[in-house]
Order: C-alpha cells, then sequence, then structure tokens
C-alpha cells in the first residue's frame, strides 16, 4: 500500500513540473533540508545548500520570466527539455526504498506526465496570448505557479487527493483548451 501512495506522490509531482519545474524541485529541497521528508541518495543532494540556491534562482527566472509574453515562448521551448528530465527525477526520489516498479518504468512515467502537461500549457499559451494580445499572460502564469505549488504539497501530504486533483485538472485544462480552440476559430473565419 506505502508503494501506491509513493506511485501516487511520484505522478503528482511529475504533473506539478510540468505546470512549474522548479517549485517542485524546490518544495522537495526544503521539505527534505528540514527533515520533514526523507530523499534517498541520490536524490537527497536536492536537499544540499548550493542546490537550493540555484533551484531558488532558476525558479525567481522562470517566475517573472514567464509573466512576459514574448519571453515566456522561449521558457516553454526550453521546458521541454527541462520538465521531463525533472519530471522523472522527482518521480524516482519520491519512491525511497519503496521501489516496487522497476526505476526504468517509473522514469518513463513521470517523464511522460511532466511532458504531456508541460506540453499542453505549451499549446495553450500562445492561444491566450493571440486572444488577449498577451494581457493575461502573468495571470495564467500566476495561476499554473499557484496550481503547482498546491499540487506539490497535496503529493506530499495527501498523494492520493493530488493525484486525483492532477487528473481533474488534466480534464478541465483539456476542455477549457478545446472550447478555447473552437472559438478562435470562429473568430479567425
Amino acid at each position: 500500500m506505502e508503494s501506491m501512495f509513493a506511485l501516487a506522490t511520484g505522478l503528482s509531482l511529475a504533473a506539478a513540473v510540468g505546470l512549474n519545474a522548479y517549485i517542485p524541485l524546490l518544495s522537495i529541497g526544503i521539505l527534505s533540508r528540514l527533515g520533514l521528508i526523507e530523499l534517498v541518495g541520490p536524490f537527497d543532494l536536492i536537499g544540499h545548500g548550493l542546490v537550493l540556491a540555484i533551484l531558488a534562482v532558476l525558479a525567481i527566472i522562470d517566475f517573472v520570466g514567464d509573466k512576459l509574453p514574448a519571453i515566456d515562448s522561449g521558457f516553454h521551448a526550453l521546458g521541454l527539455i527541462i520538465s521531463p528530465v525533472a519530471g522523472a527525477i522527482v518521480t524516482l526520489s519520491s519512491q525511497g526504498d519503496l521501489v516496487t516498479i522497476h526505476p526504468v518504468l517509473l522514469v518513463v512515467a513521470g517523464l511522460i506526465v511532466a511532458l504531456s502537461t508541460h506540453g499542453s500549457r505549451a499549446a495553450m499559451r500562445p492561444i491566450i496570448t493571440a486572444a488577449t494580445g498577451g494581457t493575461a499572460n502573468p495571470v495564467v502564469s500566476a495561476i499554473e505557479d499557484a496550481s503547482a505549488l498546491v499540487l506539490t504539497i497535496l503529493a506530499i501530504f495527501l498523494p492520493v487527493v493530488a493525484l486525483v486533483v492532477a487528473i481533474a485538472g488534466a480534464f478541465v485544462a483539456y476542455r477549457v483548451f478545446r472550447r478555447a480552440t473552437s472559438v478562435w476559430q470562429k473568430r479567425e473565419a
């Protein structure tokens, strides 16, 4: 049963990484540093002071850059590489000594979840930018950041709830994207 909670934690963290790659990594690093969670090697390095400082700087850069309509596209392009890697890391790091699933499968699952979440986010942003002239980008980015933080906290402390929230969020995002796309296409016609 514990391994199922660990898997729910890992996959939920990977979904959060797709929204913001640095918030989940920084969060688990801080919680590990405070002794609230335990990360096994080599993932315990995430709690190292230097790694936390680097993650904090990257998180700040991403936080600011993602709010700017002209720059956010570049961040999303980089995220196509960063998010899947971070997704694999958080999925594996959450398993600890409970690994009952082959690590390669966990890596693939983390990659897929983070990439699909990030890919959906990156696909929606140009439509939002075009529809609002970029004025909605800071709001949408802030919602993504807050969602990543909430999902990260839920993944760590209530993993099953986090997994349900992640799946529901994916469904809602899909519906919103479909509706926005059809409205945009009608407007263009």
